[in-house]
Parts: C-alpha cells; structure tokens; sequence
C-alpha cells in the first residue's frame, strides 16, 4: 500500500512540476518503514510527502541531451518563460562584455534568482545577475525552474522566480562525452568527463570531480547573406529602397571645415553675445574627386558613410573550462558534511568595426590639407573659413577590428552540514565565491600620440581609398595600436546561512511543517583601471573613475504548511530583509554613499485537490528590492556614443543646442548612479490548475501577475533625444579631445520608474502514444504575454510597452513563445524532433536607425519614419537520432535548424553593431550537424 502511494505521489509531483528528482528513497532494509525528506525549490521545508504544489518546471539531464544544447545559455535560451536575458551576440559591439544572463517574465536578470545546489553564487555586476557561463553543463542532474516570485523565501532578488542548478552527486562510476558541431564557416566542440567514487550508504562518503572544456570559433558578418551589410535593401509599399546603417568616421575619410556665417547682405551673423556664428561644411575628398563615394561608403551629403557591419564578427569566438568537485561523508547516522567547489574561466573575443577616430584638428596650412580638403571648398566658405577649423574623421581600417579578450574567472566554494536532530532537518553552510572579469584590448585601439603623429603628417593619406595605401603604410598605422590590460572587475560575496524545519502539530487533516532560516551575505563590486587607460594614451579616450563598493545585507524567514482540509493546502511565509548602506573605499570625503534599507515580504500559497489527477493552486505574495550598488554608487563613466546617429534634438535648449554637431552623428554616452534610488516593491500573484492522467497524459494553465513600482531603469538614448524638454538635464557637454571643441552628450543614470505591469500565460500539454512499435512522448509548452508595461522615467501618465512590437527600450516583449518537443523510443533508438517558435511583432521605425533612400538613387531620400516592417514568426526545427550501444555506451547524431532558417530581417539596431537582423532573437548559425558520443564505465 505505501509503495503504492508513492508511486502514485512522485507521479503526481513530476505532472504538478513540483518535485525533485531525487525526491523519494525508500529503505528496503526497514521494510519500507523510512523514506527521504526532500526539499523542493521555492519551499524552505523538508518533508515526507509531496502535498506541497508549486509552478516549477523540472529539467533532467535527459531533458537537456534531448534538446541539443551545449552550453547552459543555450538551455536558458530554450525556455518559453525565458525573457530579455542578454545573449552573446550582444557582446560584439552592445553591451554584453562577455556575460550571459537568464531572465524570467522579461523583467530582466537582475530578478530572476540563480541558484547552484541552491546556494548564490558571486554576481556578474553589482547586483545578483549570475554570469552562467560558469556553469557546467556537463555537471547538471537537473534544472528546477521556480515560475513564481520568491521574495518572502530567498530575499530581494527573486520577484521574477528561481533558476536552480542541481549538480550531479553520489557518482561512482566514470562517464566521457564529446562532441562536434559544425554549421557552415565555423565550428564548436565540447568534452567532457565525469568520475566519482565512494558510496555513501556503504562507505560514508562520495567524491565527485567532474571536468568540461567547450570551444566556440567565430563568425564574421561577411559569412552570412543576412549580416554582411549595413547598407540593406529591401521592399515596402511597391518600392525598392535600402536602409543605410553607415558612420561618417570613414575610410576614406570626410573632412568638415568650420567659418563664419553671413546673412543675405553678406554681413557676419553674430549670436546673443556678439561673437561670430559658424556653421560647418563637410565634404568627402574622395568624392570630390572621384564623382562618387568609395564602395564601402554610402552618401550623407556632401560626406560619406562607412559600412562598418561588413568589418564585424556576428558571434564571438569563445572558450570555456569548468571543474565542479561535491564531496559528502557521513558524520553520523543523522549528520553529514559536505564541500561543493568549483572553477571556471570564460574566454571570450570579440571583434567589432575598425576604430572611428571622432573629429581631430588637422593644420590647415600644411600641404597635405591643402591638397586634399582646402582645394575643394566653395569660393565662400575658403573666403570665411575659421582659423584651426579643419577636421577629419576617418575609420581605422588599416589598424584592424577593435578586438577585446574578456576573461571571467570564477571560483565557488560551499562548505556546511545537514542533517537532522530529534525529527527537525536542519542545514548550516558557508559560502565564498568571487569573480574575476578582465578586458584585455589586443589591438585596433590607436595610441594617441603615435597615431596623431602619423595621420596629421600625411604619410598615410587618410583621404585616399584604403586599396591604395601601401602595406608600409598599413602597417605603419597597425604599428601604432594599443595592446594591454584596460580594466578589471571585482565581485565577490560571502554568505553564512542556516535553515531547519519540521513537524510542530498535528491536525485531522494531516502535519503543520514549521521552518525558519537566516542568512548574511557580505557583497563587493570594484573596478580597476589598466595602466594603459590610467595613462589615457589610447585615441581621446579618458580614464573612467574607479570605484570599490561593499554592502552588507541579512535577513531572516519563517515559513509553515497548514493542512485545512485532506485535500487542502496553506503556506505562508514572512520575511525581513535589511540591505546595509554602500561604501566606496575609493571615493574622497565621506565614503558611505547612501541609506540601509528594509522591508517584510510575505506570501501565501494553496493548493487544493479535488481528485487525484486535479490540481488547483494560487498564491500571492510580496517583493522588496534594493537597486544595485553599481546603479546606486557608480561615479559618472563613459559608455561610448549612441548606438544610433541623431539630429540635433528639436526643442534642446540654446545653450546647449549651440553644441550640437552640424550632421546626423552619434552622441557620446555618460552612465552613473543615483544615491536617492528607492527600492522597488512588488505585489504578485498566480492561479490554475494542473491535470495528470494515468497515461502518461497531463495539462496545466497558470496565469501570472507582477506589479511593480519604483522599478529601476535607465532611460533610452530614443527616449532622451525624442524628449528634451522633459530630459533637460539630461544633456551635458564635453571637450572634444581630437578638436578641443565643446560637444553636446548625454547621461543615463539609474531613476525610479513609479509603476509597472506584467502579466501572461504559461501553459503546458504532455501526452504520451503507444505504438506497437515504440513509444511516443509529446510535450506543447509556452508562454503567453498578455500586458508589459511601464511608466516612463520622469512621468506620471506616459505609458511605455514592448510587448508585440520594438517599444522605446528598443527590445521586444514577445506575445507567444512556444516549443514543441517530440521524442519516439523504438528499441534502442531515440528520435528526437523539437519546435521553437516565437510570434512575430512589429519592427521599428526605420529612420530611428537608418538613413532610407531609393534604392536606385541613394541621394534620393525617403521618409523613414513611416517605414515599420512586420517581423514575422520565427520557427526553427532540431531533430537528434541517439542510439544507445549496451548499458554503457550512447551515440547522438543530430540537426540543429533542420530547415536552415535565416533570421528575420529587422530594421531594428538596438543589440549591438549588427544590422540587418537581432541577434537576440534569432539563429545566426543556421542549419549546424553535430555528433556526440557518451560512454560509462
């Protein structure tokens, strides 16, 4: 009877999504007397059986072979719930800088909750957003994914849900993986192994080591039809146009020269303080001679643009080692000790465009300029021209792609003790994990004296067309580039934790569970300068404040389980965080930057069985979130120019609309904190059901609603320059190193957003046909968007939503994300067949990005701003054939984007310095064959 009814209960819990895999032993030598208490993630309480129900999706190490991931992003990726979590491809040119990230419900990683054996790990920021390219995929038993907030168990960080890695343990065997991928023009392998020994019924103990190494080549934009240009064509309305994504830091170069203004009598025109106005004029040597710009530019009046797309890598090369160490030994019958270790080291490289060197003074005098700019100015503009007013801006084509090596290093130790003493679980451990990440500038970054020195004397013609420059020349400019450390990020956390729960009464309906916990956690984040940015000797760039920030934060819980009924469930939890203020030890004067601060979360869940195959569950809750010591405390920092060119902001005031650029041209970018953020609070809640037949057959539907407010954002660069009045003090000026000019510029600092709404859909089918010759295993999952919105930045009744479409934060909210996996067992053969689908949405404007012209005549301008393409649903197929060899060996041959299909092309440029398509959302490889192989012994 009782083996039975465990059957029947880890059935049931599997279907429910709420039971780990490891969830029931029974002990054969007491006669079935003992079963294992098992702890689920988002529930703090051991028990005996599985009345508990949570919305977790459970994914095995089956699971994950099936699906054809490699790496754990690319299992992140896969999930329907996964939104707005950052990419590789978003690395080349964006702001990725080597860091993958999961993010659930679109709310972004820094609240979604990582977790490895259910313990934190040291962030990839300032925050809590877990880095998981440290994770070893070779290493995961299982994936338990918490689709629920979690604030009023775990703390701040988990209003979006929980991600939990559960490493493998008690192995004692040996098991060797390798495998190949190989889509056209790159490739990628991985090996790993996996060993343990020691049994810890028998021996009391086990030792597990297990050891990964994955290697990813490149991919260059030219390799792909889709990317290899940012000058686009493409069709709307009956009309051949094409979208023009260029730079006017060229090669060859474009030239601006600055005089003085006339009015229509031919006086000087003087401005409020009596001084002379100028205006610019631009032109392009090249095309003043020539008749035409140079093939790799596009016009922009009298100037050129540069197709810098055609330069760039769409992925990054990368290489990855991880090793994951568990010991365990028994203490005593009812305590244990454990150790769970690890390292990693991430090597990624990125190559995006050659350096665009910004405007810098050439000596109108000299014979040089004479020759190549002074010759082709109107009569009026050499008549009024301003002393020490020529300038260039020129691509460095000759120095190579700007190539970065970031490295993560990461090391994760947790030594604690579980057991259990007089029937309460109990569990104490100490965590110290710490990140290392460095960028490492290889080359393509020009010395500014070296380099100055170079261009402004003439001995490499900037003006001239890069196939004509001599292989001396080129590499009397390759010779001037920097190569050195440039920073260095420090994260590092400490964490002392200690739960214990058990029965406290008995009711008719069954046993109230109690539990309660603390924990600390002590938090650094700094950034160290190379020696090389410290001195500033790379083209006009300025050393960026360092910074080294530490927050102490605890809190504690409690947590219990009523039965009300038989059939009946309660919990509630309550708990109390308190995040400690900020220090800086690098800031001068007072080095606390900002107020502790505190809040109690709850939340209450129930569940209700009708009947044995019915479930009906809902809960509500409570979040509390302290902002990020980076959007906090960080000092103002350079962040590179927009990502788009920009007009001069109709509306901007005049004292700063003076500085201005003549053209359409980016801007460059502050980033700083904001000592006065408040924390952002949440209220949520979910209801539905889940039914689980005996076949093998199960359906669920959860809907899900998240409101937040004083969320933390950084306003977009559209937002600011579509809105200058509102963001006024948002503009700012700097000195234009390469000229000495004043230039307008813009900051983004973390602000307070008063409200926000997100709510979906996640629902779920699984069936299971029998054949006379095999097995079929079916299961539809997805989930539905039905509101993200949020209240812009600085107003009350400005409603911002992504969802369906490219909103103002220049991403996507997909309003349908769907996988369908197949998989059909005959024998010692497995067919796996998956679909992965996202619904379509529409594009943005194409003059937020791109300059749009007729295709026949790139002179003739179209309006963009009435152009918004329809992006169209983007489905993929993955098929893997696996066959398993006796009991110890497994063979995988598999297709991933069986149908080879390309991303949709988008007129949206937000992810990076790809054009053409968004490296967020779509398959830049196509159709890749792989074969693995696994053996056990």
């Amino acid at each position: 009877m009782l083996n039975n009814k465990v059957t029947k209960a880890v059935r049931l819990a599997i279907a429910f999504g709420a039971v780990s895999a490891t969830a029931f032993a029974a002990n054969a030598e007491q006669g079935e007397e003992k079963i294992e208490k098992i702890e689920v993630t988002g529930s703090a309480i051991k028990r005996t059986d599985l009345e508990g129900a949570l919305p977790i999706d459970v994914i095995d190490a089956s699971d994950i072979a099936k699906s054809g991931v490699t790496s754990v992003p690319d299992l992140i990726a896969n999930l329907p719930a996964m939104q707005g979590f950052t990419a590789a491809g978003e690395s080349v040119g964006g702001g990725g800088a080597g860091i993958q990230t999961a993010s659930l419900r679109n709310l972004g990683a820094e609240y979604t909750l990582v977790l490895v054996n259910g313990r934190r790990m040291a962030s990839s920021d300032s925050g809590s957003s877990i880095d998981i390219n440290s994770i070893p995929l070779s290493a995961i038993k299982r994936v338990e994914i918490l689709k629920d907030g979690a604030s009023a168990l775990y703390g701040s960080d988990a209003i979006a849900g929980v991600v939990n890695f559960i490493l493998k343990d008690d192995v004692q065997s040996t098991t060797v993986s390798a495998r190949y991928d190989k889509p056209s023009d790159t490739s990628s392998s991985n090996f790993s192994i996996t060993t343990g020994f020691g049994d810890l019924d028998s021996d009391g103990f086990n030792v597990m080591v297990s050891y990964s190494r994955d290697e990813q080549d490149n991919l260059r934009s030219i390799d792909r039809d889709f990317a290899k240009t940012g000058f686009v064509e493409f069709e709307h309305a009956g009309q051949n146009l094409v979208a023009i994504a260029g730079s006017s830091n060229a090669i060859p170069g474009n030239a601006y020269v600055k005089y003085y203004q006339r009015d229509d009598a031919g006086e000087f025109v003087l401005d409020d303080n009596g001084k002379r106005k100028t205006s610019t004029y631009s032109l392009n040597p090249y095309k003043e001679v020539n008749g035409a710009c140079h093939t790799t530019s596009a016009p922009s009046g009298n100037a050129c643009q540069f197709d810098y797309t055609s330069t760039l890598e769409i992925q990054p090369e990368s290489t990855r080692d991880n090793l994951f160490l568990q010991a365990t030994a028994a203490i005593s019958d009812d305590m244990e000790a454990y150790v769970t270790a690890s390292a990693s080291k991430f090597e990624m490289i990125t190559r995006i465009a050659p350096y665009p060197t910004g405007g810098f003074s050439l000596d109108e005098n000299s014979q040089f300029v004479q020759d190549n700019v002074i010759t082709h100015l109107p009569d009026a503009v050499k008549a009024d021209m301003v002393e020490g007013g020529v300038s260039a801006r020129w691509r460095v084509l000759p120095g190579g792609n700007r190539t970065d090596e970031w490295t993560a290093t990461t090391s994760h130790i947790v030594a604690g003790l579980r057991g259990e003493l007089n029937e309460w679980s109990y569990d104490f451990a100490i965590t110290s994990s710490g990140a290392e990440r460095e960028q490492v500038r290889l080359t393509g970054y020009p010395l500014e004296k070296e380099f100055m020195e170079l261009v402004t004397s003439g001995q490499v013609n900037i003006f001239d067309a890069p196939e004509n420059l001599s292989d001396e020349q080129n590499q009397m400019v390759a010779n001037t580039m920097f190569n050195g450390l440039w920073d260095t990020t420090d994260t590092d956390l400490l964490a002392i934790e200690g739960k214990t729960s058990g029965a406290i009464a008995e009711l008719d309906a069954g046993t109230v569970y109690l539990g309660v916990g603390f924990d600390y956690r002590q938090s650094s984040y700094s950034l160290t300068n190379g020696a090389g940015q410290n001195a500033e000797i790379v083209l006009f760039e300025s050393a960026g404040t360092e910074f080294d920030l530490e927050r102490d934060s605890y809190g504690a819980f409690a947590e219990v389980i009523v039965p009300v009924l038989e059939n009946l469930e309660v919990t509630g939890s309550l708990r109390y965080d308190e995040i400690g203020e900020i220090t800086d030890s690098k800031r001068t004067g007072n080095q606390t930057v900002n107020d502790s601060v505190d809040d109690t979360t709850y939340k209450i869940s129930l569940s209700y069985r009708p009947t044995d195959e019915l479930l009906l569950r809902a809960s509500y809750g409570t979040g509390f979130k302290a902002a990020t010591m980076r959007q906090i405390a960080a000092p103002r920092l350079e962040f590179g120019v927009t990502s788009s060119p920009y007009d001069c902001p109709a509306g901007l005031a005049p004292e700063k609309a003076q500085y201005c650029h003549q053209d359409k041209l980016q801007y460059d970018v502050y980033r700083e904190g904001e000592k006065d953020l408040q924390p952002e609070t949440s209220k949520q809640y979910t209801f539905g059901f889940v039914w689980a037949g005996d076949t093998g057959t199960s359906f669920g539907i959860d809907y899900w609603n998240i409101k937040m407010e004083n969320e933390v954002r950084r306003l977009t660069q559209n937002q600011i320059f579509g809105d200058p009045v509102t963001y006024d003090d948002l503009f700012t000026t700097k000195v234009d190193r390469g000229t000495g000019d004043t230039v307008l510029a813009i900051i983004q600092p973390a602000r307070n957003v008063g409200e926000s709404r997100t709510s979906g859909i996640d629902w779920h089918v699984d069936f299971t046909t029998n054949f006379s010759f095999g097995e079929l295993k079916s299961s539809l999952m997805g989930t539905y968007l039905i509101e993200d919105e949020s209240l812009r930045v600085g107003t009350t009744d400005t409603w911002d939503t992504s969802l369906g479409k490219v909103g103002t934060d220049e991403e996507v909210a997909f309003r349908n994300i769907i996988n369908f996996n197949n998989t059909f067992t005959h024998g010692d053969f497995t067919h796996s067949l998956n679909l992965k689908a996202r619904s379509g949405y529409t594009d943005a404007s194409a003059d937020v990005s791109f300059y749009v012209a007729q295709a026949d005549d790139w002179d003739s301008a179209v309006d963009g701003s009435v152009i918004q393409k329809h992006i169209p649903v983007y489905m993929t197929f993955d098929y893997r054939l696996a066959y398993a060899w006796g009991d110890n060996a497994n063979f995988a041959f598999g297709i991933k984007n069986l149908f080879d299909k390309e991303p949709p092309f988008t007129l949206n440029a937000a992810a990076g310095h790809q054009v053409g398509y968004d490296p967020r959302y779509a398959d830049p490889y196509g159709r890749t064959f792989y074969l693995q192989a696994d053996y056990t012994f």
